[in-house]
């Protein structure tokens, strides 16, 4: 069954964030734009490309009023000692989310259960707590922060724009199509 237009389910969990360890829920996200970016594992090789691509374009987020909580089943306190040691993952303000009981990864379906890890898996969450992208992608795989951008944008036009969808490749301020009887075979 797929997660789409699903409430996140209930958890609760510790992050690293801005140096201090902080508790996120469910209820966290209610009221705002959320992405959850979940990953294998602190101090490995693809993880760290995507987690600094995101830092990078944080700023893009915020001013859409999106919180990113990167995730992954390391704890806490590994969060912490990769935030300290790494050049890269030192300049991530956003959440750090440490999933060690797997409660999250499991409740957005991401869990490689012989491994403990999680798949690279991303998540736009609305601000009724309904998942709205899905993203995943194989382990060896790193992702785009600039196209998760333009597909916040995209979500959240609709959102504001029920009556209208955006065609592929849309960017902010393009046309958008309104679906009609009309448009039926003229695309």
């Amino acid at each position: 069954m797929s997660l789409l237009n699903t409430e996140v389910l209930p958890f609760k969990a510790t992050a690293y964030h801005n140096g201090e360890f902080v508790d996120v829920t469910d209820e966290s996200l209610k009221g705002q734009w959320s992405i959850f970016f979940f990953y294998p594992a602190d101090f490995t090789f693809v993880c760290p490309t995507e987690l600094g691509d995101l830092a990078d374009n944080y700023e893009e987020f915020k001013k859409l009023g999106v919180e990113i909580y990167s995730v992954s089943t390391d704890t806490h306190f590994t969060h912490k000692a990769w935030h300290d040691s790494s050049e890269t993952i030192g300049k991530l303000q956003y959440p750090m989310l440490a999933d060690p009981t797997h409660v999250v990864s499991r409740n957005f379906d991401v869990l490689i259960e012989e491994d403990g890890v999680a798949d690279r898996g991303t998540f736009v969450v609305d601000p009724d707590g309904k998942i709205q992208i899905i993203e995943l992608n194989a382990g060896n795989i790193g992702r785009n922060a600039e196209e998760l951008l333009r597909k916040v944008k995209a979500a959240q036009y609709v959102r504001a724009n029920p009556n209208e969808v955006c065609p592929a490749k849309w960017e902010e301020g393009e046309e958008t199509l309104a679906p009609s009887l009309d448009l039926v075979g003229k695309i």
